[in-house]
Order: structure tokens, then C-alpha cells, then sequence
């Protein structure tokens, strides 16, 4: 479902209206540039912790924190992100899903020092789960998006990519979980982060259909622990050569479901 309106928050461009999870959530983001779609409904989805606080770096329009919230009603959540007119969506969903009580939206550049990130009011050791689904291209790969915020959404080499781990590290509370999403081809630099400072790690590989690559990965750390990793089979989005989804998928976009792993 989606509807084009104009909205006083986001000047000179379109923004629609989409459903998620079967219309529990509406959310409003820009038609054109990065959308948030089946990487941020899986990312809420994968969330285990039941209650306390969630941290959503890079947040976007909120997509993937406030499916968390949906899932879990003992959840709050702090939403991070550093494009003003992307934060200004997000506060209008948090808002507009009623979930004004629970949620929060601040502006914070995630490659940022210690001490600013304190300042604009990150706490540390406090976060039951911090989730992330970061840009997706290393530098130098892929074509640059039109638009700034739509570049700034896409492309990330590794050291960017090494601090955004290492602000999930300090804001996330002992035995934390720390969840991100990314393409595949990005495994090696957020295993690497992750492996220095995370212990229990968790890696779910997801391909378009059986028998395909992974195309995605979830990764998931605890912090505090020494436990080793586990890998897990890769999980077929689809059925067959069409595109459906399989059932288990089927079920987290309607929001029947959560992504157990």
C-alpha cells in the first residue's frame, strides 16, 4: 500500500505512505531514493529482547525499530541518524504509530567521538539490543546514487563500517544483542568488527531461493561473551522461480511472525 502526499517536513520531494506488516504500521518515507523495504522488516523481526531499551543506528525512517516495537511491547527505542530530513520522518512515524511514549528520534552522526555522542544523549552499557542496517557498498563499488542522502544510504568502506560496530559496542548494555544486515559481499569487514568485540556470534546467510548465494546476512553478538560462532543453513527467501515468498517469510512481512534464529 502506498500514497503519495505532500507533506511541511520534507520540502521538494514526494513522500508516500507505506504499509508494513500488514497495515499495523504506516510508514512515510520519501518515493524516490533509499526506501526501506525487507531488510528493515527483518532486521526488527530478528530482535530477540523482549524488554528494555532497543537502539536503532542509522535509522532511516524508522522502518526496522518500530517492527521491533510492534513485536515487542515492553520495548522502547532510541532511533539514531544524522540526515535531517530523514530524522523528521521518523519523528513523524514514531508519532504517527503512536508510539510517541515508547520511542525517540536524535540526531547523531555515528562515526562520532565518545564524548559527542553523550552530549546529543546516547547512553552507554544501556541497550538491551542495538540494530543496524548500515550502507551497503564499500567504497568504490556500485554506482553512486543521485542525491546526497540517497549516496550517504549506500556507501561505507570499512573503517566507517568499524565505527558504527564500535558505537553498537559501547551503547549496548552487558549480554546485549547487537544485530546487522547487510549483502553478503560485506561479510568479511562486519565479521571482522564484529569477532574483536562481540563473542556468541550468530550468522544467518539468506539467498533469493534454494540452491542461489546468499545475497544477505544477518549477524548477530552478545556482548560480554566468549561463546564461539555458530552458522546457520542459509534460509530461501522464495518458492520455487517465482516471487513468492516462503511461508516463514511470508509470515514476518504480514507480521504474523518474527525471524527466529
Amino acid at each position: 500500500m502506498s500514497l503519495d502526499h505532500a507533506t511541511n517536513i520534507v520540502k521538494h520531494q514526494t513522500v508516500t505512505r507505506d504499509a508494513f506488516l500488514g497495515e499495523r504500521l504506516l510508514i512515510a518515507q520519501p518515493a524516490r531514493g533509499f526506501r526501506a523495504g525487507l531488510d528493515s522488516v527483518l532486521l526488527g523481526a530478528a530482535v530477540r529482547a523482549e524488554t528494555g531499551a532497543l537502539l536503532d543506528l542509522g535509522a532511516g525512517v524508522g522502518t526496522a525499530a518500530l517492527v521491533a516495537l510492534a513485536h515487542h511491547s515492553a520495548l522502547d527505542a532510541v532511533l539514531v541518524d544524522n540526515e535531517p530530513e530523514t530524522l523528521a520522518l521518523a519523528a513523524e512515524n514514531i508519532a504517527g504509530n503512536g508510539l510517541s511514549s515508547r520511542a525517540q528520534a536524535i540526531s547523531l552522526d555515528l562515526t562520532a567521538s565518545g564524548a559527542i555522542r553523550a552530549k546529543a544523549g546516547l547512553m552507554t552499557d544501556h541497550f538491551a539490543a542495538v540494530i543496524a542496517n548500515p550502507p551497503f557498498f564499500t567504497a568504490g563499488q556500485g554506482t553512486l546514487a543521485k542525491g546526497s542522502a540517497r549516496a550517504a544510504a549506500r556507501h561505507m568502506d570499512a573503517s566507517e563500517l568499524d565505527l558504527w560496530v564500535k558505537t553498537a559496542a559501547a551503547s549496548a548494555a552487558p549480554e546485549g544483542e547487537i544485530i546487522f544486515i547487510l549483502p553478503a559481499e560485506s561479510l568479511a569487514p562486519l565479521l571482522a568488527a564484529f569477532d574483536t568485540r562481540f563473542g556468541a556470534l550468530t550468522l544467518l546467510p539468506l539467498s533469493p531461493r534454494r540452491d542461489a548465494p546468499a545475497s544477505r546476512i544477518l549477524l548477530r553478538g552478545i556482548k560480554g561473551s566468549r561463546a564461539p560462532l555458530t552458522l546457520l543453513p542459509v534460509r530461501a527467501l522464495h518458492t520455487g522461480d517465482g516471487n513468492a515468498f516462503a511461508p516463514e517469510f511470508e509470515a514476518i512481512l504480514r507480521g504474523t511472525a518474527r525471524l527466529l534464529w
